[in-house]
Parts: C-alpha cells; structure tokens; sequence
C-alpha cells in the first residue's frame, strides 16, 4: 500500500484538529473519504455546543441527586457569544433552555460576561474561548462532592460532581487555550461515545458570507447591541432590515474595522445563494450610506 493509501486510512480513522499558530484557537474539521475537496469544518461554534451540552448534563445529574431538595443553590450556567455565531449555533443552544447573551467581537468582552455567571462558556467562531468558574461555585462543587462521597460514594450525582471539578482542572480559565481545549474536547467525546460525525449534526450551520466595503471613515458608523444595530448614519439600519426581509433565515449586520477603514459585512440566509446575496445587497447599502461614493 502507498503512503496515499495509508493517507486516506487514516483519515477515515481519525478526526483532525488544527491550532493557530501562538495556540490559543481550536477548530476540527473532517476530510470527506470520496474525491471532493471541500471538507467539513467543526468551529468555535459546535465546540461551545459540545462543551455546553456536557456541562448542562453534569448540572442536571447533580440536581436529580440533590437529597429531597436540601441544596438551594442552583448553578447559573450562561453561554456568550458575538454576532458572528452562526445563528443555528445560537438556535440549539436556547432550544437547550440555556441562557444565551452576546457581546461586541472580541475576546475582552467575551471573558468579562462569562465571568458574571457561576458558569460561563464562551467561543468565538473562529475557536478561540474557554469555560470560567466562579470561586463560590468551585467552593460550593467542592463541598458538595465531599458530602456525597461520605453518603452515596460512586453515585452518579458525585461522577457528575467529579466530572465537573476535573472540567475546571483541565481547562484554562485564564485565556483561550488550544491545547486544553483539545483534551477536553477528546475527553467529552470518549465519555459520551460520540463521534466527530455525531458531534458535528448537532446542528446545521446556516450558510453565510462576509465582505468588507472601503469607506471614508469607518468612524462615522456606530453600533449598539453587541454590534447587530446601526445607529448611526440615520436610515442605515432601516435599508438593512428591508433587504433582510426578502430572505428566509436571514440574518446580516455591519460593523466597522478596528484597523482600516473598511466596514464588515456578515450576512446569512437559508441557502448559499441567498447568503451571498444578502451580503451583496447590504455592502451596497453600506457604499450608498458610507462609501466613496457618499462624499462626491
């Protein structure tokens, strides 16, 4: 057999894991076995998914296990994200019953929100996040494994509380950190007996787009709500919602660069077409309103 051979083994074999090059972003992705080239890539997004439906399922354990109601604590489990989550990513998560906020872009803010809960998970798109634990909720994890470890020792309240503690010991909490990810990512998995294929059709990712248009000055565009609402120019965010209306599932905002000036455009719809579509569409209301053009 040639090395092609053993190359096309291994990839049926095996998923694959790609790391950014100072290590603090993670994304797997799948090589298709037939002759495409396209292959399917597993983001930020599903790793937040993974993580969250891990880590829910561990809180559930605990509270099913709670002795007639004497614990009154309830862990606030919260998910963060920006508006560059794929919106069926954001989808799943709330039909989970989770409690879903976004940020601006940006791992700062990202971090700062997920540090409001006694549990917050948070991923970029582009894999670069983590999973915080507050000190009152390692203190109380703590002492609840204690306790039920002295009454009801390898039940499966005390795994999931063991579960839980080694999560926060594996982790990074201190920044995104590709290579905790990756353990942890491998290690839920093996518990969950999932494969990358099971993991991945958690959820359909919707199809999207992104652009950048030039302009005069990426500073006369100010957003608010985690940056899905242009408030100013006036009008802007009225022709966007107009053309998001013609599109099923679709979804699009701007926001300006942090570098040049240039204006982001993110659009998704229910089909590929559409998604390009509805980005091109915007970018034009964006070259109307702020662009070159605009000024003459």
């Amino acid at each position: 057999m040639d090395n092609r051979g053993l190359c096309g083994i291994f990839l049926k074999l095996f998923r694959c894991a790609s790391l950014d090059g100072d290590a603090d972003r993670l994304v797997y992705f799948v090589v298709p076995s037939n002759s495409s080239s396209e292959i399917d890539l597993v983001d930020g997004d599903k790793i937040l998914s993974l993580f969250a439906v891990f880590i829910k399922d561990q809180l559930s354990i605990l509270d099913e296990g709670d002795m007639k109601g004497k614990d009154d604590y309830k862990a606030r489990l919260g998910v963060v994200q920006t508006a560059y989550a794929n919106g069926a990513a954001t989808d799943y998560l709330k039909q989970l019953g989770l409690e879903v906020v976004f940020t601006p872009t940006g791992v700062k803010y990202l971090h700062e929100q997920a540090a409001q809960y006694d549990i917050g998970i948070y991923f970029e798109a582009n894999g670069h996040g983590t999973i915080l634990y507050s000190d009152q909720f390692l203190c109380w994890l703590d002492a609840r494994n204690n306790e039920l470890s002295s009454i009801s020792k390898g039940s499966e309240a005390q795994k999931a509380a063991l579960r839980l503690l080694a999560v926060s010991k594996l982790i990074n909490q201190a920044v995104g950190d590709a290579l905790s990810g990756l353990l942890l990512v491998e290690a839920i998995l093996r518990h969950m007996g999932w494969s990358i294929h099971k993991w991945n059709a958690l959820y359909q990712d919707l199809p999207s787009r992104q652009l950048k248009v030039k302009v005069v000055d990426r500073t006369a565009c100010v957003t608010a709500n985690a940056e899905t609402v242009v408030v100013r120019p006036p009008g802007v965010q009225e022709a966007i919602n107009a053309e998001i209306a013609k599109y099923h599932q679709g979804r699009s905002f701007i926001r300006p660069s942090g570098t040049e000036d240039v204006i982001r455009v993110y659009a998704e719809a229910s089909t590929q077409e559409a998604a390009d579509s509805l980005a091109n569409s915007v970018a034009a209301i964006v070259d109307r309103f702020l662009g070159f053009s605009s000024s003459q």
